[in-house]
């Protein structure tokens, strides 16, 4: 096992520098980094305050001024943990399990080595009487909270390897008052056992033992509760990370919606939506003569701009079209400002584009040009595919006519179309600063929309 343990160790040495310059680029890593941090800082905490209860009870049992001495080996204790805070970092570096080598060394010299400043003659075997053994648990409590499982259970291996040395030399040194031992054989020789455990030179190394497998024990099993909750943080972890990822393809509310509930998005329904379609104008002509990067580059920050808009204002960002944007307001769930937060978006956009083409102006870029086309009405919407493939769609004339709005435009010589059913809506909302965004608005009666027979009202800016 000791082998194990030194593997264990070289191995979370040897991935010290890789790791660290991992984590800042992985999530996963990055959460078992805070966590480890957060579990030193709590074991630390833990140690002084378990320090502090026994400092006043050494008091009790020693109440001379020999005390001191085991007074300044818990500082010494406290200043080795609060060292264990400022090198811990994910993984094991090599100063860190220096000092928990040390926190055991230390702990085992305090245990085993009588206290020179005592007034009177001690036997070393005598140390072992008091079952002092009971503090490595301390330290072994506050490594669970702080460290991996494997150094977990590299406390175990070492914690005994020094107990077991502590024994050795305990047997190797000579009789404290053997006079003692002779009378105690004299009066108990036809009592071996009552003698074995009266002798005050005798270490029994049966208990020792004993010691040293009830804590390999506890360490193994602590060391494997640690491991099934570094897997349940890298689980949880790899959730974020996908949820995080999903929100790059998906909109947020979308995601949400999926992550907190069991089931899927919703039965197929009708519901009252607003739709925003939003295009660059001329795109084809701008296209002509840049080369592929300049195209794409173009493109991401136009669909980066408008994304934003739309997740700001509560919208969906149902998919990207080439040069263009459909995004929804009220979906999966309606609310009672839909109308106005696609007006708000609308308007976000353009002031987005407005911007964007200043900064454009100023390193001799051409003007973007974007026309933006809004409509509220019913749609069907919900899940639909197989079961292994299911995607969250909005269909229905509503969304045509979003459409044929954005295209008019054109020949409204417009950057907005919205149709007079979101006007109304937006009336009717009576949301602020929403209503003074409807003032901007000319009325151009009602229009034609290709494709379709019904003249609808529209209101452009």
């Amino acid at each position: 096992m000791a082998e194990i343990s030194t593997a264990s160790t070289a191995i979370e040495v040897a991935n010290e520098s890789a790791v660290t310059s991992m984590a800042s680029n992985d999530p996963i890593l990055a959460a078992l980094e805070a966590d480890k941090h957060e579990g030193l800082g709590l074991a630390v905490k833990a140690r002084w305050a378990a320090l502090g209860v026994i400092a006043p009870f050494l008091v009790y049992l020693n109440p001379t001024w020999a005390v001191l001495y085991y007074e300044a080996l818990l500082v010494c204790l406290a200043l080795v943990g609060w060292a264990q805070i400022k090198v811990g970092r994910l993984g094991a570096s090599r100063a860190e399990l220096v000092l928990v080598f040390c926190d055991l060394a230390l702990m085992t010299f305090a245990l085993i080595v009588p206290n020179p400043f005592n007034d009177f003659d001690w036997p070393v075997a005598m140390q072992y009487r008091f079952g002092n053994f009971i503090y490595f648990f301390v330290l072994l409590a506050g490594a669970t909270m702080a460290y991996s499982w494997r150094t977990v259970f590299a406390y175990g291996i070492w914690t005994s390897g020094l107990w077991i040395l502590g024994m050795i030399w305990a047997l190797l040194q000579p009789a404290t008052l053997p006079e003692v031992s002779a009378k105690v054989q004299g009066v108990l020789a036809d009592h071996p056992q009552l003698l074995d455990f009266l002798d005050p030179n005798d270490v029994h190394v049966a208990a020792r033992i004993q010691e040293i497998l009830v804590f390999l024990i506890v360490a193994a099993t602590l060391a494997l509760g640690g491991h099934r909750t570094n897997q349940l943080l890298r689980r949880q972890a790899e959730v974020a990370r996908e949820r995080a990822n999903l929100a790059r393809y998906f909109p947020p509310n979308i995601v949400d919606e999926l992550a907190e509930h069991d089931q899927p998005l919703g039965a197929v329904r009708e519901q009252n939506v607003a739709i925003m379609f939003v295009d660059i104008v001329g795109f084809t002509k701008f296209a002509e003569g840049k080369t592929a990067n300049q195209i794409v580059d173009t493109l991401r920050q136009f669909h980066a701009r408008t994304e934003r808009a739309v997740f700001d204002h509560k919208g969906t960002l149902d998919k990207f079209l080439g040069d263009g944007v459909m995004a929804t307001f009220g979906t999966p769930r309606s609310s009672d400002q839909d109308a106005s937060n696609a007006l708000s978006c609308a308007d976000a956009v353009l002031s987005a584009v407005d911007q964007w083409n200043q900064q454009r102006q100023g390193e001799g870029a051409e003007e973007i040009k974007v026309s933006i086309g809004l409509h509220y009405g019913e749609v069907v919407l919900g899940d639909i595919g197989s079961e292994r493939r299911l995607e969250f769609a909005v269909l229905g004339d509503a969304v045509n006519v979003a459409s044929r709005l954005e295209g008019l435009t054109r020949i409204l010589g417009a950057r907005l179309a919205t149709s007079g059913q979101l006007v109304s809506a937006v009336r009717r909302e009576k949301v602020e600063p929403t209503q003074g965004l409807l003032a901007q608005l000319t009325s151009k009666g009602p229009q034609n929309l290709r494709g379709r027979n019904e003249e609808i009202v529209v209101w452009a800016l």
